[in-house]
């Protein structure tokens, strides 16, 4: 196994942490720093892991640090938000609708109106309450009294 600088091991604990595969961390450390590292090194950065049974305070502190930030903030997950979910699905559909894939370019821009909210479709949303924003009463017919069916007959309410 290769020996790693602390910089590697903290990319590794971190990537980790952010729920990438062991798999996915050994090519990111590769690509990042010109290292090979086996799935087994990588697997011994990760607290739950059996290769992970010496891992020292600092790096699980470090796990646990990264792992609760990662699961607060959202925000950095680019696609966590609406308009570059939006930018994707418009290069997709262009690039179906440039090679002639109708079928899958209807379906992207049927996805981008889903995504704002249905708003390029003929579908209504009412939401019905009742008074003051209430739940709708409901009553049964035999409840009501001779006056209130009256009321309702000539086109009041009861």
């Amino acid at each position: 196994m290769a020996a790693l600088s602390d910089d590697v091991k903290r990319r590794i604990v971190q990537d980790l942490a952010c729920f990438d595969t062991p798999s996915q961390v050994a090519k990111a450390i590769k690509a990042e720093f010109g290292l090979i590292v086996p799935l087994q090194q990588v697997e011994a950065y990760q607290p739950g892991k059996t290769a992970a049974a010496k891992l020292s305070k600092r790096w699980l502190t470090i796990f646990e640090e990264t792992r609760k930030a990662f699961l607060e903030d959202t925000s950095q997950v680019a696609i966590s938000h609406r308009a570059v979910r939006l930018r994707a699905l418009n290069r997709m559909a262009a690039k179906a609708e440039d090679k002639g894939n109708m079928a899958l370019a209807a379906q992207l821009l049927e996805q981008a109106a889903k995504e704002v909210g249905e708003s390029y479709t003929n579908r209504f949303k009412h939401e019905l309450t009742g008074k003051d924003g209430g739940p709708i009463e409901t009553r049964k017919s035999k409840d009501l009294t001779d006056e209130e069916l009256a009321a309702i007959a000539a086109g009041g309410s009861a």
